[in-house]
């Protein structure tokens, strides 16, 4: 077995290789350092970004499958609000008052 290094945030949850959190269920997501160091980095540069991150380095070992042995977050992840449209953008049905033009029905030309 051979020991690589993962980041732990404050609620157990682990950095992804997708550049989100994860829960550890599935161990092959978990962005893996080779390097003390290099996990140390993305841990400076993720908590440069969110100043309430309480993360950690933690060393683990991997299992024959090469994916790290952790244990999963018993806390689910935050859910990301979804997009919503905008609520003031006008129906594609609706032309605005400026953009009418009535046409007379005898010469087919707008009337001014």
């Amino acid at each position: 077995m051979t020991e690589v290094f993962v980041i732990r945030n404050q609620l157990g949850h682990y950095w992804g290789k997708g550049k989100v959190w994860v829960d550890g269920s599935q161990p092959k997501q978990v962005m893996r350092a080779t390097h003390r160091d290099e996990a140390l980095n993305t841990l400076f540069e993720l908590s440069s970004k969110d100043f309430e991150l309480r993360g950690d380095v933690v060393a683990t070992e991997l299992s024959e499958r090469r994916e790290p042995i952790i244990e999963a977050s018993q806390i689910p992840l935050p859910m990301e609000p979804e997009s919503e449209p905008a609520a003031d953008t006008p129906d594609d049905d609706q032309a605005s008052p400026s953009e009418a033009t009535t046409d007379t029905p005898e010469t087919g030309e707008p009337v001014s």
